[in-house]
């Protein structure tokens, strides 16, 4: 197998027939060949060894070019390419985005035992962004989530964490997160600075946010892509239940890492279903 890569997007999915074009140092094109449905690459052409460009397109994309160089055997592995959605360099257009819950996720994970982790989401959220026009900083997010709306697939544990000990949702029913700025730290990255309220205290908490792109959707409508992360101490909002093993470990870390998956489609409303 002379050629073999693999194509995915950003946040890890396969780019389906996608095609990677490989030319000689001349410029002649030497190989031509197309991902099959899970973004793999397997060509058998046998290729002379020596220096190669490899080009990987595909529809919606943003083309990537690298190097490679086949070897004595004739053979070039050229591993994860990743692709980027055209335009995902650039920044969505200014103005109001309203965050789609039907296609969007509020993650939360746990350590548990010491040995692994627990996965939680919110299932009823709402948020707005405001790109601003002219200095990125100055663009906003809002964001509320009902805290009783907690699911990590147990009835009992949801239960509990609703309760005093966790995210007392009787007394505080709301989470919300504010924006107070934004640090670029890469042409498609940035750090947003803001203020989570929750439980009854305001803490800062930054999110690690990535652009992936922005496009058309089947609603005549025009959607952003945003995957965040960010992570708590429970403590910090005064949730300190814990219970201790035997062996001295706690049950529940007392760290939460937060995953956000977020489309928001452009305008001040969502579209009618």
């Amino acid at each position: 197998m002379a050629l073999t890569a693999r194509i995915r997007t950003r946040d890890g999915w396969a780019v389906s027939h996608a095609v990677v074009t490989v030319t000689d140092m001349t410029g002649t094109q030497v190989l031509r060949a197309e991902a099959d449905t899970e973004g793999a690459v397997r060509d058998t052409t046998e290729l002379a060894p020596g220096a190669y460009t490899v080009i990987v397109t595909a529809v919606g994309y943003a083309p990537a070019a690298s190097s490679a160089i086949v070897t004595a055997s004739g053979r070039a592995e050229i591993g994860a390419v990743t692709l980027a959605r055209q335009g995902g360099a650039e920044l969505p257009p200014p103005g109001p985005w309203t965050i789609d819950p039907a296609h969007s996720s509020v993650g939360a994970v746990a350590q548990h035992l010491g040995i692994s982790s627990v996965h939680g989401r919110f299932t009823e959220f709402s948020g707005r962004i405001e790109i601003a026009p002219d200095e990125l900083r100055k663009s906003r997010v809002e964001a509320v989530i009902s805290a009783a709306s907690i699911d990590t697939g147990n009835g009992m544990r949801d239960d509990h964490l609703r309760s005093a000990d966790f995210l007392d949702v009787g007394t505080y029913p709301l989470i919300t997160y504010r924006s107070t700025g934004l640090t670029a730290a890469g042409s498609d990255r940035w750090t947003v600075h803001g203020e989570l309220h929750m439980r009854g205290v305001v803490r800062p908490v930054d999110l690690n946010l990535a652009y992936l792109g922005t496009g058309a959707d089947p609603w005549g409508g025009t959607r952003a892509a945003f995957r965040a992360t960010a992570e708590l101490r429970r403590e910090d909002f005064a949730m300190n239940y814990n219970q201790v093993l035997q062996a001295g470990i706690a049950a529940i870390g007392t760290t939460l890492r937060v995953e956000l998956d977020i489309q928001a489609v452009q305008g001040g409303s969502l579209p009618q279903a």
